[in-house]
């Protein structure tokens, strides 16, 4: 059986060091490495050995008890959080690591509630508890409290495990009921409640001196079930691309969780951007147990590898043999509401470092990079400044340029009040496309969709489907400040080709003005970054606290309580919020903390300061003009997009 898990945890709870046992245990690794000793087995990135923390996700490999075990380490502080949610993408399991001395910390929540966005069952092993004052009834109160209610302590004898799946599984509770039950009985309710994510097995130790890594082991083992080896047969290969890394060579590694089937050596893949169809092969499958790797001739469905010669994939690409992949964005629920500019610091070119970028954002697709020619300006999406200071050397040590961050700014969007038409026309010399579209509001959140009503008499399938690879192949600019839309519905009306004069890129700039023109005659309305928040405290700063939210222009829910804690739920701005624990930690005395998840984007408050502040001029934006190009007589000219609608042909 294979099984594909990932170790997760808030930074410093022991998440690499239980990982490096559980390897050691299971023989996979001769010795033990230590994070602070710069040894660590899957912290192999020299970035990650100076800082003590983990980075980039890694990957170990192990056998127990027959079963073959893929294990992915993932990093722990909030600003690579978009790493682990990539690597949780490929899971079939997960252990939550919680640190006997802290409990449940900020970061927890929100890999928690990433595990149950994914749907991925999970383990919680509660570390360090050979910490004096360590009291593990106080730790599984507050994991009630702040993470679910559904926790099941596995040191408790079976009577009570019992109790525990019979309020849960009806099937089993009438075995339970008639005392007919045996130990596999209550096994297979357990294994199923845990997939279900109706049950949360809880294992003890002390991951630095190796206690509690058998007990883990074996419950993990007798708890959990995968159906791999009866799809390695199945048809064409399966997989999912979630994460893409170059190795020291510079060859692109593209690392997939096989979902079905068996990819070989020399197997093609087909893939279409912008109307065009190609192959791209397999040269060589890797097996990676820390920085080591094993050459395979076959990755099959549970397996966990890399491949090279694929150039085209990115972060979240189902791949299938035998089908065309289209290229396109995927969706994460971890968004960065923050960006940064990067200013070269030792002469390098802009170009020379827009490549080394690109490089990074195909590593990480939520750095969204991009440049602005009107003012010269290159621009990262970030999680925070950590971040920032780990790309400063990783642009260095890798590719040997110098560079500095500007603090991190938030990053608004724009949407549309009410429906509006839209329309771009290129036609220069020997040129011709023409595209009418609809621009209609989408519920919030829901970001940008395509569909079409035009006849195919009118525009053919092949040019329609291109419109739709343009609505997405970019990030369209509002007009407010010139940030990207979100949340509009573009629907495809009309448009015209021409049967000689036509090419590939002419819909391309067709579809950007008629998209732009439309917006220029709606009502624009700028969107602002939120955090849902979870703040607990002592009672005794309630007052303070609900006042401060206020004062920043958040909502909350009425208080829980609980002894003398009290936990608040509630909604804000970023831009208000994005430092607020360092005061909440200052004022409470270490006792207090906040849990921010992105929420979003809503209305923003400040909407005319805001865009005054900006300051984004419009007309000076030639990369996203609104004006149209139309050709009489031989001759090409422009008209801009106030007047345009009376010059189309449709």
């Amino acid at each position: 059986m294979k099984k594909t898990i990932g170790i997760l945890a808030h930074v410093d709870a022991g998440k690499t060091t239980l990982s490096e046992q559980i390897l050691y245990y299971t023989g996979s690794i001769r010795s033990l490495g230590r994070v602070d000793n710069k040894t660590s087995y899957l912290d192999t990135d020299e970035i990650e050995q100076n800082r003590g923390i983990t980075i980039f996700s890694g990957q170990g490999i192990f056998e127990y008890k027959g079963d073959t075990y893929y294990l992915l380490d993932t990093p722990g502080h909030v600003d690579f959080s978009s790493e682990t949610e990539r690597s949780i993408s490929a899971l079939d399991y997960a252990i939550v690591v919680i640190c006997g001395g802290s409990g449940v910390q900020a970061h927890t929540t929100t890999l928690f509630h990433l595990l149950q966005a994914y749907h991925i069952p999970a383990f919680f092993f509660i570390n360090k508890t050979d910490l004096a004052g360590f009291s593990l009834e106080s730790i599984l109160e507050d994991m009630k409290y702040k993470l679910t209610e559904d926790i099941l302590y596995y040191k408790k004898p079976l009577s009570s495990l019992a109790e525990f799946a019979a309020e849960r599984d009806e099937v089993f509770l009438e075995a339970y009921l008639d005392e007919s039950f045996v130990k596999e009985t209550l096994e297979a309710s357990l294994i199923n409640l845990i997939k279900e994510e109706k049950c949360y097995p809880i294992i003890t130790g002390a991951a630095l001196k190796g206690e509690g890594i058998e007990r883990l082991l074996d419950v993990f083992s007798s708890l959990t079930k995968t159906n791999y080896q009866n799809l390695e047969g199945e048809g064409t290969f399966l997989g999912k691309v979630f994460k893409i890394r170059y190795d020291e060579n510079g060859n692109r590694l593209t690392f997939i969780k096989g979902l079905k089937g068996k990819l070989k050596v020399k197997d093609e893949f087909l893939f279409q951007q912008e109307g065009e169809i190609y192959k791209e092969k397999i040269n060589e499958i890797r097996i990676y147990n820390g920085k080591k790797y094993e050459s395979k001739s076959i990755g099959a469905a549970g397996d966990v590898f890399a491949v090279t010669g694929l150039k085209t994939p990115i972060s979240g690409t189902i791949l299938e043999t035998g089908e065309t992949v289209v290229s396109k964005n995927y969706s994460y629920y971890l968004v960065s509401p923050l960006q940064s500019k990067i200013t070269i610091l030792d002469g390098t070119s802009n170009t020379k470092c827009m490549e080394i970028l690109r490089v990074l954002e195909a590593e990480d697709p939520i750095l969204s990079v991009s440049y602005n020619k009107n003012t010269d300006e290159m621009l990262v999406n970030v999680m925070g400044k950590i971040q920032l200071e780990v790309m400063e050397e990783e642009i260095k040590n890798r590719f040997g340029i110098l560079v500095t961050f500007e603090k991190p700014k938030v990053q608004y969007k724009e949407t549309i009040k009410s429906p509006v038409v839209g329309y771009g026309h290129f036609e220069p010399l020997r040129h011709y496309a023409e595209v009418q579209v609809r621009l209609e509001p989408n519920q919030r959140g829901k970001g940008i969709t395509f569909s079409s009503e035009c006849r195919v008499d009118d525009l053919s399938l092949n040019y329609q489907r291109l419109v739709e690879t343009h609505v997405f192949e970019k990030v369209h600019k509002g007009v407010l400040t010139g940030g990207p839309i979100t949340d509009i519905n573009i629907v495809l009306q009309n448009g015209r080709a021409h049967i000689k004069h036509t090419e590939g890129g002419d819909f391309r700039e067709a579809t950007y003005r008629a998209i732009r023109q439309g917006l220029e005659k709606a009502k624009s309305i700028l969107l602002e970054p939120f955090y849902q928040f979870d703040i607990y405290i002592e009672e005794d700063y309630l007052g303070r606290v609900m006042s401060d939210i206020q004062k920043m222009g958040g909502t909350f829910q009425a208080p829980v309580q609980m002894d003398r804690n009290v936990l608040i739920h509630g909604r804000g701005p970023v831009e208000t919020f994005m430092e607020y624990s360092t005061d909440l930690v200052s004022f409470t005395k270490g006792t207090g903390s906040i849990s921010l998840r992105f929420d979003g984007y809503d209305i923003c408050r400040k909407e005319g300061e805001v865009v005054q502040k900006i300051g984004y001029d419009k007309e000076r934006d030639v990369e996203n003009t609104s004006w149209s190009v139309f050709c009489a007589k031989g001759t090409s000219f422009t008209v801009p997009w106030n007047e345009a609608e009376k010059y189309m042909h449709t």
